[in-house]
């Protein structure tokens, strides 16, 4: 009785080997085992295949994803420089009007102005209009 103990690379291998040297396999055999093997090989090719398919949709499903949010962050990056501008421009603004107010001031209390006054004055005078 013949008997293969081969310790090889691989399941398909082993059995090749051993039914290569087993004096009861016939021709027949053979060629069945090679178109197994055939078989075999396609259908992983085959399943490559699909596998690289679908890690090359989800690539470029990610590259999508990363440009949609990339265009928001530009997007929100322009808004707050957009914003940031404006908020200088009023500071500024606001800077020249404290400015211009102290200006005025000035001017009216050299010319006597007195801010208690002022204050009265501005009542009485809605008290007349309201009467």
């Amino acid at each position: 009785m013949f008997t293969c103990d081969v310790k090889s690379a691989g399941y398909w291998h082993e059995i090749h080997y051993c039914a290569k040297h087993d004096p009861g396999v016939s021709e027949d055999t053979e060629k069945n085992f090679a178109e197994l093997l055939t078989e075999e090989l396609k259908l992983r090719e085959a399943t490559s295949l699909e596998n690289e398919q679908r890690a090359d949709m989800a690539l470029l499903e990610a590259k999508k994803i990363t440009s949609q949010y990339q265009k928001e962050a530009d997007k929100c990056n322009s808004g707050m420089e957009t914003c940031e501008e404006a908020r200088e421009k009023s500071e500024a603004a606001l800077v020249a009007q404290k400015k211009l107010t102290a200006m005025w001031e000035l001017r009216a209390r050299q010319r006597g102005w007195k801010e208690g006054i002022a204050k009265s004055h501005a009542q009485t005078q809605g008290n007349v209009q309201t009467a």
